[in-house]
C-alpha cells in the first residue's frame, strides 16, 4: 500500500486550488436578450485590464440596459485592435468589425472569430486564451448549422445561431518568448495555481508514485495505463490509442476530405 499520490491529492483542492484572489470576474458575451436576437445594441469599452493568471488582456464595455434606466458593464474577453473609447455592437444585424459580437450564421466564410459559443446561449467557449482564433468554413441554411475550425484544427459543426466575436485574442505571441529562468515560470504560475516545479515520478521512491525506485531512473512498466484502473494507479498514458511520435502527414481519405 504506498502513499496518497499527487494527482490524487489535487481532486481535494486544499493547496492545489486556484488562486482567484485578484481575478476580475468570469468574462462573458452579453446575455442573449431581443436587441441582440433581432437588432443590435451599441457599447462603449472603457477599460482594457490585465486579469492575474490570464494570458489575454479583458474590456470593460458599458452598454445602456433596454429595460431600465441604468447601464450595465460587461467584462469581454479583449479582441487584437480594440481600443477604449471604441464602439462595439451586438447582435445579429451588427457590422463585421474586430470587436463585435453576432451570429456565425451572419458572418461570411474564412471569418476569423474568437470567444465563440459552444452551444447557443451560454456566451462563449471556444477560441477564448491570447493570441487563438476560430475560422468559420462553411454554412448549411437548411439544417441552420455552421462548421468551424478550432484553434486545436479540429473542426466542428455548430448552431448557426451561436455567437462569436469578430477578430483574434489580443496578447498573441507570447509563448513566442522563451521563459529562460526559473524565477519567471515560478511567478507565472503563482498567478494561476499551485502546479509547478512538478517532481517527475521516476524521480520519487516507490511509495510514492508507481514509476519510483530503481537503481536508473526508469519506468520500469509500460507507461500505457487502462482507464478503469484505481486513482493511485493512473498515471502515464492513460487510455491510450496510440502511443509513439506522429509522422508524416495527415492523409485525409474519402467524404471527410470532399467536404472541405
Amino acid at each position: 500500500m504506498g502513499r496518497v499520490i499527487r494527482a490524487q491529492r489535487k481532486g481535494a483542492g486544499g493547496i492545489f486550488k486556484a488562486h482567484t484572489k485578484n481575478r476580475k470576474g468570469a468574462p462573458k458575451l452579453r446575455a442573449v436578450d431581443f436587441a441582440e436576437r433581432h437588432g443590435y445594441i451599441k457599447g462603449v469599452i472603457k477599460d482594457i485590464i490585465h486579469d492575474p493568471g490570464r494570458g489575454a488582456p479583458l474590456a470593460r464595455v458599458m452598454f445602456r440596459d433596454p429595460y431600465r434606466y441604468k447601464q450595465r458593464v460587461e467584462l469581454f474577453i479583449a479582441a487584437e485592435g480594440m481600443h477604449t473609447g471604441q464602439f462595439l455592437y451586438c447582435g445579429k444585424k451588427a457590422n463585421l468589425q474586430v470587436g463585435n459580437v453576432l451570429p456565425v450564421g451572419t458572418m461570411p466564410e474564412g471569418t476569423v472569430v474568437c470567444n465563440l459559443e459552444e452551444k447557443t446561449g451560454d456566451r462563449g467557449r471556444l477560441a477564448r486564451t491570447s493570441g487563438n482564433y476560430a475560422t468559420v468554413i462553411s454554412h448549411n441554411p437548411e439544417t441552420k448549422r455552421t462548421r468551424v475550425k478550432l484553434p486545436s484544427g479540429t473542426k466542428k459543426v455548430i448552431p448557426s445561431s451561436n455567437r462569436a466575436m469578430v477578430g483574434i485574442v489580443a496578447g498573441g505571441g507570447r509563448i513566442d518568448k522563451p521563459v529562460l529562468k526559473a524565477g519567471r515560470a515560478y511567478h507565472k504560475y503563482k498567478a494561476k495555481r499551485n502546479c509547478w516545479p512538478k517532481v517527475r515520478g521516476v524521480a520519487m521512491n516507490p511509495v510514492e508514485h508507481p514509476h519510483g525506485g530503481g537503481n536508473h531512473q526508469h519506468i520500469g512498466k509500460a507507461s500505457t495505463v487502462a482507464r478503469d484502473k484505481s486513482a493511485g494507479r493512473k498515471v502515464g498514458l492513460i487510455a491510450a490509442r496510440r502511443t509513439g511520435r506522429l509522422r508524416g502527414t495527415k492523409q485525409l481519405t474519402g467524404k471527410s476530405a470532399d467536404k472541405e
